[in-house]
């Protein structure tokens, strides 16, 4: 770890107030900085300014109205793993929110640093003299990808764990001054995998109730029991009748460059949960999750153990 270069602290105290530094070039928002801290202590980022949302009214506030459950950006995630309602009433968002590092993490770390969490790679998170010694990677300094040498595309994967839970549960995000879905937070570059415009940051996140009958849970896979980043983590929201779907979502974290919803569920509906059904959801999954060399396990054994991770939720989630 090295010592922080010099930045330049403001702390905002509405949200306009926020944007508007937000927009500053070379601007960073702050809130429990569990992944930010590190970053900057290894000198991944150098941000000429930190702007902490923690003094932002409303941000950390969890409220529930008939349009379902809203939750401002630096709620933590030891609060949405312990609120009551929200385990009985969206049990996948607070597994998701349990399944983060450590209790102290947690303690600290908020929703929406969740949300926009840094993608992560085995070339990238290195201290500056490893990554000077090899040359630095295409996501911050460098001209080659360590993982595909041939291409000019960053692999860095997303490993977020609360941002499929929410993807199951088509959750929209507010912010300053819009409301996009969740999908569109995010695009498939490991480089820059958020679409926020200069100033913008999230605020909150909207859950609708879901739909009756609609079961969801998350379940992550990681080299140890506790503090890692998920190899593969899988959401599953599904409502089933007389064994057969009548919905269902699947999405998936620390495979690809952003969280994925995965595409093709649709044509499932309808159809018994069995053996098959299982099978075909194996493949949607194996065909659309791409991971690469970012972490110490095989790429094909990330992809297998998301697919076998999606078939046991489906196959839990129907049974109950």
């Amino acid at each position: 770890m090295e010592a922080l270069a010099p930045f330049t602290l403001r702390r905002p105290s509405s949200a306009a107030e926020a944007a508007a530094l937000l927009a500053t070039p070379g601007a960073r928002a702050l809130a429990g900085g569990t992944d930010l801290v590190v970053n900057l202590r290894r000198g991944l980022e150098r941000p000429a300014m930190l702007v902490d949302l923690g003094g932002v009214p409303g941000l950390d506030a969890l409220s529930w109205t008939e349009a379902g459950c809203e939750i401002g950006a630096c709620v933590t995630l030891a609060r949405l793993a312990s609120d009551a309602r929200l385990c009985k009433e969206l049990p996948a968002l607070a597994q998701a929110a349990l399944s983060v590092a450590a209790p102290t993490h947690r303690a600290s770390a908020t929703l929406g640093g969740n949300l926009c969490l840094d993608t992560r790679c085995v070339y990238y998170n290195q201290s500056e003299g490893w990554r000077r010694s090899n040359g630095y990677c295409l996501k911050r300094g460098g001209e080659t990808c360590h993982v595909a040498p041939r291409g000019k595309r960053c692999h860095a994967a997303f490993s977020g764990d609360v941002a499929p839970a929410l993807l199951a549960l088509d959750a929209e995000i507010e912010l300053p001054s819009r409301v996009i879905a969740l999908k569109d937070l995010y695009r498939d570059d490991g480089a820059a995998h958020l679409a926020l415009a200069p100033g913008e940051f999230v605020v909150r996140v909207r859950v609708p109730p879901p739909a009756l009958g609609v079961r969801a849970a998350y379940r992550k896979v990681r080299l140890r029991g506790s503090i890692d980043f998920p190899l593969a983590g899988v959401a599953v929201a599904l409502a089933c009748a007389s064994g057969r779907l009548e919905e269902l979502r699947i999405a998936l974290t620390g495979t690809n460059p952003l969280p994925l919803l995965l595409s093709g569920t649709e044509e499932l509906v309808g159809k018994q949960v069995d053996d098959a059904l299982l099978a075909k959801i194996g493949k949607l999954v194996q065909k659309q999750a791409s991971p690469v060399r970012t972490t110490l396990a095989q790429a094909n054994y990330r992809r297998q153990v998301a697919a076998v991770t999606a078939q046991r939720l489906v196959k839990e989630l129907a049974a109950l």
